[in-house]
């Protein structure tokens, strides 16, 4: 049998202001803590030093974590000229200097080979599995790291400011598995420098932002009192980009007991163009979340049921 998870039942979502210097398996284990809540996970990582939004999934959530983790990001971050460090950020250690400076006209020019589909060779210290060990590891440990660049995208990447000769802020919106750190270290060097980030914030995944957000400090002061609840989102919100199909309440109980329903007595109520054959889509009864489902060989099969 599995192991019973201590605490009270909360399904849902919430948005987490990161403070930083705090990673994020210690924001999720603090709410844990200050909500009794039996189960959290986290839908993607932040690193110590950023800052923004984290979103925590509660109870059923968890099985949506990787949606909310496949939806877009909008990052803020500072750039460090003339530093390249170990970890590309400000925490590393200082492995090369330059005294050269680009001038906004340069930054400019230079952005245009950064957005779109690109080739980015993730940061020595990251998750990035290595023959089975983590690249921070290997790196701790003054191994060879030697990580193949992957594609990534990369929707829009601009200059915000121009903060001084050794600084400047930038925006970027990009998909998954884009590294901010990578992004500062291969812009200065197109720039014909070096340079690491010096400070970092998300203020996007998916259908989270700021304006959902509610910081650590708050949630103390709330501890578990009945407003705490006020700051929960729908299991269902990280699915926004997933179509919705409306069930019967016998078709709900199928997917719940993992069995099929037809497809046909669903497109009788629903229209289903647009959405083919192999699609995830969201089994919904009732305005409550069933399962997540597949439209498959003429039915709608379930993938993960919700148990809400």
């Amino acid at each position: 049998m599995g192991r019973k998870h201590r605490g009270r039942d909360v399904h849902g979502w919430m948005v987490v202001d990161k403070p930083a210097g705090l990673t994020s398996s210690a924001v999720v284990g603090r709410v844990r803590r200050l909500t009794g809540a039996a189960k959290v996970g986290h839908g993607g990582t932040l690193d110590p030093l950023a800052t923004g939004v984290l979103p925590l999934a509660f109870g059923e959530a968890t099985k949506t974590v990787s949606y909310a983790m496949d939806g877009r990001k909008v990052y803020r971050f500072t750039v460090r000229w003339g530093e390249a460090r170990d970890t590309d950020d400000a925490e590393g250690e200082v492995t090369e200097t330059s005294d050269a400076r680009p001038d906004a006209a340069a930054i400019e020019d230079a952005l245009a080979g950064f957005r779109g589909d690109i080739a980015q060779i993730p940061p020595r210290y990251s998750a990035i599995k290595i023959d089975g060990r983590r690249a921070y590891d290997l790196a701790r440990a003054d191994a060879a790291v030697e990580i193949a660049p992957r594609r990534i995208r990369v929707h829009n990447f601009e200059l915000r400011n121009l903060i001084d000769s050794d600084h400047a802020e930038f925006e970027v919106e990009s998909g998954k598995g884009a590294y901010m750190r990578g992004l500062a270290r291969d812009l200065a060097r197109a720039l014909g420098t070096v340079g690491h980030i010096a400070a970092l914030r998300r203020v996007m995944v998916g259908p989270f932002t700021e304006a959902d957000s509610i910081s650590l400090d708050k949630l103390q002061a709330l501890g578990h009192s009945a407003a705490l609840d006020d700051y929960l989102l729908p299991v269902e919100t990280a699915l926004d980009d997933i179509p919705a199909l409306a069930m019967t309440d016998p078709e709900a109980r199928r997917l719940r007991n993992g069995q099929p329903v037809s497809l046909l007595a669903v497109a009788r109520r629903s229209p289903l163009s647009g959405i083919p054959q192999g699609a995830i889509v969201c089994a919904m009864a009732e305005g409550r979340p069933v399962a997540l489902a597949r439209i498959e060989g003429g039915e709608v099969r379930p993938v993960r049921v919700l148990n809400l």
